[in-house]
């Protein structure tokens, strides 16, 4: 191992790490203006201690996401010191910019969001929890227009090696941007959707708090019902666009190596172990002409196969390949958990259909695997160049590094991240399995809390949280097949027509 796949691994180690923080505090920040949007309309206190609840494992989940977010930016001056010298005209503004309009956003609001909810009036408190929300929107927004210019380059001026801006609309709405933005976004919102309605199943089981978990449980097949099909079809533009501007890396997702007879149509490669060596497929299974149907919506499509280019300008097959099987299979399983609870809701019986309740459970972690998998395969599927077709990964590490150095750092990193992010998920696994508690007081102007403490850092607000689990509370007796399917008819669709 040398010092460019060495960098390569550590940075792929810590920004996997840091995406699952950002992208669960993006979906967070959007629910917990929900609650407290829905709290303010009704003043039902049920909203508010969902909203109190919510915000503690927001606190964490920021904590850690800064933490991660920190240590990832040092690589870019030790560890690729020529792409910040060749292209730090354009990215550095970029992420600039997210700094000063999102994180600055987020930070001066987040205060008054998680310890001023008596120290502000109830109207204002929603406002710094609006712009919290915000703030992690905008940062995606930036973050994401810097990545989409890398892969699909454009509004640049290249001289001698050196990126500069010439056109910066051009450089922010490049041929991904839109694509690539609203992939994410969504994904970041169902990958919180399936944790929170996950957690309410799970409190439905134990019978902790059933009516909170119940009422949260409804929202999140609601929003699931709405998202996950939106994003099976932004998905689908999304390969559609990737196809046009960078076809090897469809290539590799696919296991497409060789040109097929005209008309013949690219197969569907439902599994195989790419042999990149011998530029074929072992042990594969395939279904003819389903791949140009996905691919190019034809039945008799054809897409550049890999070996339609020098075998050094091909990505790593193996990993792309399995990682988009991995994020399309999960995609389908929510798809199909989110179908069936939809019939089970509309029959009314959400709460005595185990199967269903045991799926929310078990796909509740299985959006971070989908995030990381799609982001695996974006970002190895763009090998080996760091700005596509114009800039070398190889040309891109810093000059002089030693192997010895950067796995020296590599093992610190994985040592520190598994102690301290290893306490840190296991916290929020604890405060997930307490799940909310009843009787949290509502805010009102000039009635501190008592006892409260200056807060000092966000994870500050998840402090009381304590270990001790709540008693199960006694099974409620479930009502009649028929009434209960006539009010879940009726409250499927009011509140999907609310979420609509």
């Amino acid at each position: 191992m040398d010092a460019l796949l060495l960098s390569r691994i550590q940075f792929g180690f810590v920004i996997s790490y840091h995406i699952l923080f950002p992208a669960f505090t993006i979906g967070l920040a959007s629910w917990l203006m929900f609650l407290e949007f829905r709290w303010l309309r009704t003043r039902d206190n049920v909203w508010w201690d969902l909203y109190k609840f919510w915000s503690k494992v927001f606190a964490i989940s920021f904590g850690m996401g800064v933490v991660s977010g920190i240590v990832m930016s040092f690589q870019f001056g030790t560890n690729w010191s020529r792409l910040s010298e060749r292209a730090g005209a354009v990215l550095g503004p970029l992420l600039s910019y997210e700094v000063l309009t999102a994180f600055f956003l987020e930070a001066g609001f987040l205060g008054v969001m998680l310890f001023g909810a008596n120290k502000v009036r109830p109207l204002a408190h929603f406002f710094c929890t609006c712009m919290v929300a915000l703030g992690t929107l905008i940062s995606t927004f930036w973050i994401i227009a810097a990545i989409s210019w890398m892969h699909t380059p454009q509004g640049h001026v290249l001289k001698d090696g050196f990126f500069t801006p010439g056109d910066w609309w051009q450089i922010v709405f490049n041929p991904s941007f839109p694509y690539r933005l609203t992939h994410m976004v969504l994904a970041a919102f169902i990958t919180t959707c399936f944790v929170i309605g996950g957690t309410a199943a799970w409190h439905l089981r134990r019978g902790v708090q059933r009516e909170m978990a119940l009422r949260v449980l409804k929202l999140s097949i609601a929003f699931g019902a709405i998202a996950v099909p939106m994003q099976v079809m932004v998905g689908d533009q999304h390969g559609l666009n990737t196809l046009e501007h960078q076809p090897i890396k469809v290539a590799a997702m696919e296991g497409h190596w060789h040109r097929g007879e005209p008309g013949a149509g690219v197969p569907l490669v439902a599994f195989a172990i790419p042999n990149q060596q011998a530029e074929r497929n072992d042990y594969e299974i395939a279904i003819p002409r389903l791949g140009s149907l996905i691919l190019t919506h034809s039945l008799d499509g054809e897409i550049t196969p890999l070996t339609a280019v020098a075998p050094q300008d091909r990505p790593p097959v193996l990993p792309v390949f399995f990682a988009f099987r991995v994020m399309v299979g999960i995609g389908m399983l929510m798809l199909l958990v989110v179908a069936f609870s939809c019939w089970t809701w509309w029959r009314g019986r959400l709460e005595q259909s185990v199967w269903m309740l045991r799926g929310w459970q078990l796909l509740s972690p299985a959006g971070f695997v989908a995030l990381l998998a799609g982001w695996w395969v974006t970002e190895i599927g763009r090998q080996p160049w760091v700005v596509y077709g114009l800039m070398r990964t190889a040309d891109a590490v810093s000059p002089n590094l030693q192997a010895s150095t950067v796995a020296t750092s590599l093992a610190g990193y994985a040592t520190v991240y598994a102690i301290i992010f290893g306490a840190g998920i296991w916290y929020l696994w604890r405060l997930l399995k307490k799940g909310p508690q009843a009787g949290e007081t509502p805010p009102e102007m000039g009635t501190p809390d008592s006892g409260a403490k200056t807060p000092a850092r966000p994870l500050s607000a998840a402090d009381e949280a304590d270990i001790a689990q709540p008693a199960p509370a006694a099974a409620s007796v479930a009502p009649t097949a028929r009434p209960a399917a006539m009010r879940g008819r009726r409250m499927f669709q009011s509140t999907v027509s609310a979420l609509a």
